[in-house]
């Protein structure tokens, strides 16, 4: 993510703010050049940057109208129409519900993020307009009030369902702790659906079906058989020579997701580092690994990421227990897990070599 600041004070931002916290000033995120404005109002009810007189008036989307979205639409867009990321929602979260407004806007949040970095590493995406049978679309579900069996996360053909109550930190931790996993967030759910349908798009339909097979496994393997031997049997202590989560044993294709989520995680976090000025690391050459002219979206080359991760890892790890907290990153990337981070890497640059030419 990259650093913001508010263009009429310089107050530092995050991602997500709708107003500046010193000025006030109404802040609206432009997707198409990753930048977080100062917006102020006109007569006609749509916006302008505050320092660009120049600039086409534009409209939030629908959904700023609940608090959930700051994100502009394009100057073509008309008023009261949805913005890049919104526009893939098929079922928001019942709002009669008590407590779903605040469910939806972290849920919100984390779709956000997730499409910041599909836009920042020009991924191909389409719509279920657009692709009718593999377009991705979000259903953010509740449990059924009959008792009937609960809503799981998972995705299905570009259908990407996320169980509303994933965004109670209670219930998420307590299913954290059940399900031993390490790491369990919003945007970890996010990131690991996402790798699924891009499994459909990048290597099903994409030419790597093979290439990919060697790396992760056979995906024709039963998925329900998988995961009933999978949560069967007791996991042996070398596991994670292999695979970067527990779950990734599971199928082929949890190992793929697993692994995209974490290619996420990686490229994300080391362009906040970045665009903060960090230079944690191992000295290359009298340059630290981690210098503010890097792009780990689209120039960084691989070998360069991990270098740059691991010290990253280690030094906010050590931030985090002197806070008395759990590790900021509780993973180990050994040289099988680094192998198959190297394959999504290379099929990601490679998609974008493509477009670009």
């Amino acid at each position: 993510m990259k650093r913001f600041a508010c263009q009429s004070c310089e107050q530092p931002l995050f991602f997500e703010n709708t107003h500046c916290d010193q000025c006030y000033a109404v802040l609206g995120y432009m997707p198409e050049t990753a930048t977080l404005a100062a917006m102020q109002p006109q007569d006609s009810g749509l916006w302008k940057t505050v320092h660009d007189c120049h600039d086409q008036p534009r409209a939030f989307c629908a959904n700023h109208n609940y608090n959930v979205c700051n994100w502009l639409l394009a100057p073509f867009q008309h008023n009261g129409g949805f913005c890049f990321a919104c526009q893939f929602n098929r079922v928001i979260p019942n709002l009669n519900i008590p407590g779903n407004m605040d469910r939806w806007r972290k849920l919100e949040v984390a779709k956000h993020r997730l499409f910041y970095t599909i836009l920042r590493l020009k991924l191909p995406i389409k719509n279920r307009l657009q692709d009718p049978q593999n377009g991705l679309a979000f259903d953010f579900l509740d449990d059924p009030v009959d008792g009937s069996l609960p809503i799981m996360t998972g995705h299905n053909n570009g259908i990407i369902t996320i169980a509303t109550k994933e965004a109670d930190d209670a219930h998420r931790e307590r299913m954290r702790v059940e399900m031993g996993e390490y790491y369990r967030t919003l945007l970890g759910h996010f990131r690991h659906e996402i790798g699924h349908y891009y499994w459909n798009v990048l290597i099903r339909d994409g030419g790597h079906l093979e290439e990919c097979r060697t790396i992760f496994g056979d995906d024709r393997a039963d998925y329900a058989l998988a995961l009933k031997k999978h949560y069967a049997r007791v996991p042996s202590g070398n596991w994670h020579e292999d695979y970067v989560s527990l779950y990734a044993m599971s199928h082929p294709w949890e190992d793929f997701a697993e692994t995209w989520a974490h290619y996420f995680h990686i490229v994300s976090t080391l362009e906040t580092a970045l665009s903060y000025d960090m230079t944690i690391g191992p000295v290359a050459d009298g340059q630290a690994l981690l210098t503010h002219k890097s792009d780990p979206y689209l120039h960084m080359p691989f070998d360069q990421i991990i270098s740059a991760w691991m010290p990253l890892t280690y030094a906010v790890n050590s931030l985090n227990r002197s806070m008395g907290l759990a590790d900021f990153y509780p993973f180990v990337l050994t040289a099988g897990v680094r192998a198959k981070l190297r394959f999504v890497h290379n099929i990601v640059r490679n998609m974008q070599q493509t477009y670009a030419a």
